[in-house]
């Protein structure tokens, strides 16, 4: 086991990291920036490291300060969180060209897991179904056209770098050199070739993702997926396991080709496998990435398992534990109605006023009652009279419940909010209670694209 891990992350995130640590024994440095040396993550963990001032570029992406950060702190593993380096095939191989064990992928799966175009060829290579899509990067206007008339519209112009994040819908003909154009100026502007792709655009569409852990004698095991299609703007905001939209067979098929794809990737550790359903129920793989999930509290307290300590414990070739590796009922027979573990739904809750096209909210934290209670869950580093800044992410905590089915998790979801009081800023807890209180969501009637469509 690690004798010492460096947290390259900040926020929630980090703090989940420490504590996984610390159950495991092992002691952590926290890397943070002037503006967070007061925060709860840095707080408790057993060293700190000021990195840098306030902006990101100068302290968590700086990728030699971090790295400094361990070298002075004979740390002998970093761990990045769920910031954007935890994706970075450039700071993975740093990280272990110093010495230090990356906790995550190597950086050959990364460079592949980045490369929109090559991922999807080696899942169809494993038989895995993906959306029809171009099968090569379009790079004017009239390749555009071309692939756009072959799929059909509607369509979505994507990079082919997973880095770049720019999707621009097209459902009429007249706008397709438009959409090409600007996906393609955004896709230049971030990291990666700026060169984009077409792939055909899935109407009331199902965000499923499925984790997998993996360890270095080959062995899979799938975690219930979660549902993660409230969404706003493409950013995930609610997360429930099992899905509403998928049927007990669907459910076992998709953690098949979760299997398959983690096989076809073929290295240890954890694997969160992407896929849109569509209205049918059947899914199609999206994308996948190998950080720590960020919907994890969901599945941890369905399935009462941490998912964080297991990460740490695949990176040091420790394995699956025996308790994991006989686990049978992770999973749905056909013939099952529900899962043996009851409902599980989450939401992230932002300061941001949904009200004002959901504007962040700074300000001193005044006055703060976390929810508690049997089966609730909150990971926050929220402190009374803490302040949120407008530096970096706004995401302030995330609320977690568990209950026997689907309505009565929903409806312990919205108790748990309306016990909770985070004064001095805006937030979305009653933007959250109005969506658990309508009917869309407590139908299970809820698409990626919901929430924009009644903008």
């Amino acid at each position: 086991m690690f004798k010492k891990v460096l947290v390259a992350d900040r926020g929630d995130a980090a703090l989940r990291v420490i504590r996984s640590c610390r159950e495991l024994g092992i002691p952590t440095v926290a890397a943070h920036s002037e503006p967070d040396r007061d925060s709860l993550p840095v707080l408790l963990a057993d060293e700190s490291v000021c990195i840098g001032p306030a902006p990101a570029e100068d302290s968590y992406l700086n990728v030699s300060r971090l790295l400094s950060a361990a070298e002075i702190t004979r740390c002998d593993a970093l761990h990045p969180g769920t910031s954007r380096l935890a994706d970075d095939p450039e700071f993975a191989d740093a990280t272990t060209a110093v010495g230090l064990k990356f906790i995550g992928p190597p950086a050959e799966t990364l460079r592949l897991s980045a490369d929109r175009i090559a991922l999807r060829r080696l899942m169809q290579q494993h038989g895995i179904p993906v959306i029809p899509a171009s099968a090569a990067a379009v790079t004017s206007p009239a390749e555009a056209t071309q692939a756009c008339v072959a799929l059909g519209l509607p369509v979505v112009f994507k990079p082919v770098s997973s880095a770049a994040r720019a999707l621009r819908i097209v459902r009429d003909e007249k706008d397709i050199e438009a959409g090409f154009r600007l996906c393609q100026a955004e896709a230049r502007a971030a990291p990666g070739e700026g060169l984009v792709y077409v792939e055909k655009f899935v109407a009331n569409a199902r965000h499923i993702e499925v984790t997998v852990l993996c360890d270095q004698d080959g062995e899979h095991l799938a975690l219930p997926e979660r549902d993660c299609s409230v969404q706003y703007r493409t950013r995930k905001l609610f997360d429930e396991s099992p899905s509403p939209g998928l049927s007990p067979a669907r459910r076992r098929r998709v953690a098949e080709m979760a299997l398959k794809a983690a096989a076809a990737v073929g290295v240890p550790g954890i694997l969160n496998v992407e896929f849109l359903a569509d209205e049918r129920g059947d899914c199609r793989f999206l994308k996948l990435n190998s950080r720590l999930p960020t919907g994890h509290a969901v599945t941890e307290l369905l399935v009462g398992m941490d998912i964080c300590r297991e990460q740490i414990r695949l990176a040091a070739d420790e394995g699956l534990p025996d308790s994991l590796r006989s686990a049978k009922r992770l999973q749905p027979s056909a013939s099952d109605s529900d899962t043996p573990f009851g409902h599980a739904v989450g939401c992230r809750i932002y300061a941001e006023n949904p009200d004002a096209d959901f504007e962040v909210s700074t300000g001193l934290v005044t006055d703060l009652h976390l929810p508690g209670g049997h089966d609730i869950r909150v990971d926050s580093v929220l402190v009374p009279g803490c302040r949120v800044l407008p530096l970096y992410d706004a995401l302030v905590c995330r609320l977690t419940v568990r209950a026997a089915d689907r309505s009565r998790a929903l409806d312990r979801l919205d108790a748990a909010l309306g016990e909770m009081v985070i004064a001095g800023v805006v937030t979305t807890v009653a933007f959250y209670r109005r969506l658990i209180q309508g009917s869309r969501l407590r139908a299970g009637r809820f698409y990626t694209g919901t929430l924009d469509e009644e903008e």
